[in-house]
């Protein structure tokens, strides 16, 4: 990974993935609260969140493809132009239809992360591929882990100041763009130009077969689960605990970097001690008593107790879950399964905020943790089935 590093194309491909995830994170703690303030209910909040990953869905594989016909660096340029349009109007927000029109515009035209793995894999050769493809979760959790935190502590001097930073940090990227970024894609394409939002046919093959339609059900539960109390974290946090918004901030870096350290660390030392199955159980049951202990936390010692164990759950079971649907594939397939896999994601993200905005909007805040646990223990029978499935053959 470091050799990559040497080159200026690596890191600025780097930090173009990290300001993609910290336009998410770093308003992860405020938005909420900010639509909130502006009159918005715990469910049009849960719209504004998802109304981001609707329009990234649509949008990302035209993007995609419009950079394999034209050429990568002027989608990076228009993609991250528009993340920096979506953080200024989220810096002179005063009305809730402003906050839809911010991240609709980010995700509806700054979808730049699918831009800049095809771009890692122009300038990669095969044997530095899977080494680049993996600063895209090394950027994920950087972005992750100073994003909430960050924007928690800006917030502290008005809603409008962590989105002008980020905003900033954007525009940096784009020169560094411009000016140290050279185009990968030398002959442009002639070709008619077809988009396929969702391969429905992939979807079909790999939900068809007994050795993965457990494990994809599986991932997306878990996903489920994740994103119905990540989502809806800050409202949660605000109603049950009374917590401002730099102490939502300040929480989810602490769930950030517990995440990081089982997934990127303690995860690899254990993995020789104990089986994939085992491990993916372990981590379900983790995340199922944090979200049930959150369920009815009455103090900040209780909430401590469940991100606890939610964030060393989640450290397990995402990469694990990912790694045992590619292992109920030929090699060939890999690439397939991962898209159908990311298309899951995609459609979890605009699902499940609504559905946090509902239970928060309709019964209490800690509903949000009763559901996800629920979700959890719907995983862990997926899982169960899937290994009988896997031992009686």
């Amino acid at each position: 990974m470091s050799g990559m590093f040497k080159k200026k194309e690596f890191i600025i491909i780097f930090f173009i993935k990290i300001t993609e995830v910290l336009g998410f994170s770093l308003i992860l703690p405020f938005l909420p609260i900010f639509a909130q303030d502006l009159g918005a209910s715990p469910f049009t909040v849960g719209l504004i969140m998802s109304s981001f990953s609707l329009f990234q869905f649509i949008t990302a594989p035209i993007m995609g493809k419009l950079s394999d016909i034209y050429g990568r660096r002027p989608f990076l340029i228009f993609s991250q132009l528009s993340t920096f349009l979506s953080f200024i109007i989220l810096g002179f927000a005063d009305s809730i239809w402003m906050l839809f029109l911010s991240r609709m515009i980010d995700g509806m035209l700054g979808s730049n992360m699918t831009i800049a793995q095809a771009y890692i894999s122009d300038i990669s050769t095969k044997e530095q591929r899977s080494k680049a493809f993996a600063s895209t979760g090394i950027a994920f959790s950087v972005g992750f882990l100073i994003g909430p935190g960050v924007g928690g502590f800006l917030s502290k001097f008005g809603y409008h100041v962590p989105a002008l930073v980020a905003s900033v940090i954007t525009l940096l990227t784009i020169v560094a763009t411009y000016f140290f970024l050279p185009e990968t894609v030398k002959k442009k394409s002639k070709e008619k130009v077809k988009f396929e939002i969702i391969n429905i046919k992939k979807f079909t093959k790999f939900f068809s077969m007994n050795s993965t339609r457990v494990k994809l059900w599986e991932f997306t539960t878990f996903l489920f689960a994740h994103i119905i109390f990540v989502s809806s974290f800050a409202l949660y946090a605000e109603k049950q605990l009374g917590f401002n918004v730099s102490q939502i901030g300040y929480t989810l870096t602490y769930i950030g970097a517990i995440n990081i350290l089982f997934r990127g660390l303690i995860l690899n030392i254990i993995l020789d001690k104990y089986s994939d199955w085992s491990l993916r159980v372990w981590g379900i049951l983790s995340m199922f008593f944090g979200l049930f202990i959150l369920s009815f936390a009455p103090n900040w010692i209780f909430l401590t107790v469940a991100v606890s164990f939610f964030s060393i759950g989640s450290g397990f079971v995402r990469p694990l879950t990912v790694s045992s649907i590619t292992k109920s594939v030929k090699e060939d397939e890999y690439g397939s399964v991962i898209g159908v896999t990311n298309s899951l994601g995609s459609i979890v993200q605009i699902v499940a905020p609504l559905i946090s905005g509902f239970l928060i909007d309709n019964f209490f805040p800690g509903s949000i943790g009763v559901v996800s646990s629920l979700i959890m223990l719907f995983a862990l029978l997926l899982v169960i089935r899937g290994e009988k499935k896997q031992g009686s053959k």
